[in-house]
């Protein structure tokens, strides 16, 4: 696939990627001792070095039970007509006969793709080995994601009432894990290394996971699934990431939840408006601005501005933390100026010629069918 790359600044890259292996040993290593002397450190049971939990992959483990209970899984729709239930898509209905119903037609399809030598091969003819290799980092940064996701969105049950809150969660702990081991598997079959957290998501992460309450909602629900929700946006458009169309759309569900859930039962004024809150919810924004500058590189080598990335995901983000009710130390629109003067302020002194820009207003998501789903979403939550 022919993509106009992006110049950029070589020292810069090389900055950040020493600057970010210095900080990575120091956290690492700090939260190491904490852990040793059981005082707190790394709460994930997550091995970030080899993409899976501890413990080992156990993928017999998984087509056992995982993959045979999403192949069983039983639809209302089918099972008891009589009930209010429409919990089967178009495809499903006509697949339901072959007992995969949990599986859509386009994501059956991707699931035989993934597995045929073909696939592997229209990969190397559509990528060079460069190309491959960027698209792996900036998948592998929301493959790691969806490790904590899974954790979270498993721990918010516990948090949330009502029966329809904990259905709509327990099926998010469901696509959560369907998103890690299927993004898993399709990271793989491009045959290059995939690379460790890098010390940016490894903070944003922890910090998410190690929230309290209800407050986890805006960890996991608004920026973990903000930023995958774009993520997923501007890459369902290259060759052989089709499938990331279902988790873009995935993802705006989850998005959508924390609105929805406070509208039946709303934070209070306290719960929106406390300044440690406010200030807990800076604190776990704050990791994704180097994490942008990090992820420069390989996003220009596909022709994607990371600051204008990081503006689109910024605006969005905040505005779902608006719409939620979660309050943040400045103003919204104060807090995007600011980031954005900060991001023009490293592009002036890494780019050549670099003329103030608008990142926040950026729009990074491509394809007419995702650029759709974002705004029904947003539209709806406007409501």
């Amino acid at each position: 696939m022919e993509f106009q790359r992006l110049a950029t600044s070589e020292r810069a890259a090389r900055f950040n990627v020493q600057f970010e292996a210095l900080v990575n040993r120091a956290v690492r290593t700090y939260d190491g001792v904490l852990n040793t002397a059981r005082l707190g450190g790394r709460k994930a049971n997550y091995d970030d070095q080899h993409y899976e939990f501890v413990g080992g992959a156990s993928d017999v483990l998984r087509r056992k039970h995982y993959d045979k209970s999403l192949r069983l899984l039983w639809k209302a729709e089918e099972h008891a007509p009589f009930l209010p239930f429409a919990d089967s898509s178009k495809a499903e209905r006509s697949l339901m006969e072959m007992a995969l119903r949990s599986l859509t037609d386009e994501e059956r399809a991707e699931r035989e793709r993934l597995s045929a030598p073909e696939f592997k091969a229209m990969l190397d003819r559509e990528y060079t080995r460069q190309q491959k290799q960027a698209i792996v980092n900036i998948l592998a940064a929301i493959g790691h994601g969806e490790a904590y996701a899974w954790l979270v969105s498993a721990e918010l049950m516990g948090e949330v009432k009502s029966t329809g809150a904990r259905a709509a969660l327990t099926m998010q702990v469901l696509e959560e894990a369907k998103h890690f081991v299927v993004l898993r598997e399709l990271i793989s079959a491009f045959d290059v290394p995939i690379r460790r957290q890098s010390v940016w998501e490894y903070l944003f992460m922890e910090r998410v996971y190690k929230a309290r309450g209800l407050e986890k909602f805006f960890g996991m629900n608004v920026l973990v699934e903000g930023i995958a929700l774009s993520i997923f946006g501007v890459m369902s458009h290259l060759p052989g990431l089709e499938i990331a169309r279902l988790f873009h759309l995935d993802e705006s569900r989850h998005t959508a939840l924390p609105s929805n859930y406070f509208k039946e039962f709303p934070m209070t004024a306290w719960q929106k408006h406390n300044p440690r809150a406010r200030y807990e919810r800076l604190r776990m924004i704050l990791p994704a601005v180097p994490l942008i500058a990090q992820m420069e590189a390989d996003m220009a080598e596909l022709g994607i501005d990371s600051f204008e990335f990081g503006g689109s995901v910024l605006r969005k983000i905040s505005w779902l933390a608006e719409r939620s009710g979660f309050a943040l130390p400045l103003p919204r629109p104060i807090l995007l100026e600011s980031l954005n003067r900060l991001f023009n302020v490293y592009c002036k002194a890494t780019r050549d010629g670099h003329r103030n820009t608008d990142f926040i207003a950026a729009e990074s998501t491509r394809g007419e069918q995702e650029l759709a789903v974002e705004a029904e979403v947003f539209e709806e939550l406007a409501s």
